[in-house]
C-alpha cells in the first residue's frame, strides 16, 4: 500500500470537491453514505479544499459533521486540504497573516475532529518567497495542529526549490490519460527523485474518460461551463470523442468500466517512473455506487500501456486542461 503522510492509504483515494461545490449538491445523507463506502472500499485519502463551496458549506464543515457523528472513522484516512485563498481579495495570498488565516480557519471548522495530515495552497504565490510560508506552516507542524506541507499545481522548478527549504509530504498534480503532462514535464520525474507521493487529480479527465458523458448531457449551470474549460467547449469536446471512443474499446476487452480504466492508468504510471515513485489518484465520486466502481484497481498490463500510448500518440487533445483565468504550472 503507498503511504502519505507517515501512514498507509489505498492505492485509490477520493476527490471531495463534488460533494460541496457542484451545480446540484447531493444531501448530507448523500454524501455521508459516500465517505462511509470510501471507506469500507479503501479509499482513504482524502483530498478537499476550504474553498470547495462557501464557508458555511466546504469541504471542512461538511467533514465535521462527518466526524462528530462517525468519530471512529477519523484515524482511517490521511485528509489533504488546500486553501489559501484571502477572503477580502479573492485571490491566492501566501504571506504570513493569510498562510495563518486560512490554516486557523480550517482548524476551527474542524472543531478538533480530525487533524489535517497535509495542508496546501490551492497554487503557488508568486510575490512570497516559499520559505516564508514554509516558515509559517512549520509552527504549525510544530504545534501538532498540521501533519506536513504539500504543494498544488505546480512546475518541476518549484518542487525542486521547495524541498531545500521543507519536507514535502506530497503534491497534487492532474494526470489523466486526457492529461498526461506531468510525465513529460519534469513534475513526476522530480516527486520520483525526492520520495514524493503524486496526488492526482481529474483521473477521468472530469468524467469525460468515463465515457457516459455526452455535450448535451451537461447541466447548463455545470461548473466546466461556467467558467470555460476549453475541453468542455462544444467543438473542442465533440474533437475529442474518438480518444474516448479508442480508451472505451481498451476497456471493454478488459472486462472493466472506462473510468476504472482510466483511474488505474495512472496508478501504473509510478512503476515507469522509478522504485521513488508514488501516485494516488482522487477521482470524485457523490455516491456509494460511484465510489465502488471508482474505488476497484485494475490491473494494466504494460502490453495494454504500450497499447494506450500508441492511442495518445495518435490524437491531439482539443483544448487546455484549464481556462486562461486560472494559474497552471504556478
Amino acid at each position: 500500500m503507498p503511504s502519505l503522510a507517515g501512514k498507509q492509504v489505498g492505492s485509490i483515494g477520493l476527490g471531495l470537491m463534488g460533494l460541496t461545490w457542484r451545480e446540484t449538491l447531493p444531501s448530507q445523507d448523500q454524501a455521508f453514505a459516500t465517505l462511509r463506502a470510501a471507506i469500507a472500499n479503501g479509499c482513504t485519502c482524502w483530498n478537499g479544499a476550504e474553498f470547495y463551496g462557501a464557508p458555511e458549506y466546504n469541504s471542512l464543515v461538511l467533514l465535521e459533521r462527518y466526524f462528530a457523528a462517525y468519530p471512529e472513522d477519523a484515524d482511517k484516512v490521511v485528509l489533504t486540504i488546500k486553501g489559501g485563498i484571502n477572503p477580502d481579495t479573492h485571490q491566492l495570498d501566501a504571506s504570513p497573516a493569510n498562510t495563518r488565516r486560512t490554516i486557523d480557519d480550517c482548524l476551527a471548522q474542524l472543531k478538533g475532529r480530525k487533524k489535517i495530515d497535509v495542508f496546501q495552497f490551492g497554487r503557488r504565490d508568486p510575490k512570497v518567497p516559499l520559505e516564508v510560508t514554509f516558515g509559517v506552516m512549520k509552527e504549525y507542524i510544530d504545534a501538532g495542529k498540521i501533519g506536513g506541507i504539500g504543494l498544488s499545481e505546480v512546475r518541476a522548478e518549484t518542487i525542486h526549490e521547495a524541498v531545500k527549504h521543507a519536507d514535502i509530504a506530497a503534491v497534487e498534480a492532474e494526470l489523466s490519460m486526457f492529461s498526461p503532462d506531468i510525465l513529460d514535464n519534469g513534475v513526476a520525474a522530480a516527486c520520483a527523485q525526492y520520495g514524493i507521493p503524486i496526488i492526482a487529480y481529474s483521473p477521468m479527465g472530469r468524467g469525460i474518460l468515463t465515457g457516459q458523458v455526452k455535450f448535451s448531457d451537461i447541466p447548463a449551470d455545470s461548473l466546466l461551463l461556467k467558467f470555460g474549460f476549453p475541453r468542455f467547449q462544444e467543438a473542442n469536446f465533440e474533437k475529442n470523442v474518438p480518444f474516448v471512443k479508442r480508451v472505451m474499446e481498451v476497456a471493454a476487452r478488459k472486462g472493466c468500466t472506462p473510468g476504472q480504466l482510466a483511474v488505474s492508468w495512472t496508478v501504473a504510471q509510478a512503476r515507469r517512473l522509478g522504485p521513488g515513485a508514488t501516485i494516488v489518484p482522487i477521482p470524485g465520486s457523490s455516491t456509494p455506487e460511484r465510489v465502488a466502481e471508482n474505488g476497484t484497481l485494475v490491473d494494466v498490463t504494460d502490453d495494454e500501456l504500450e497499447e494506450l500510448d500508441g492511442i495518445l500518440k495518435a490524437f491531439t487533445i482539443a483544448g487546455e486542461r484549464w481556462p486562461p483565468i486560472f494559474e497552471t504550472n504556478t
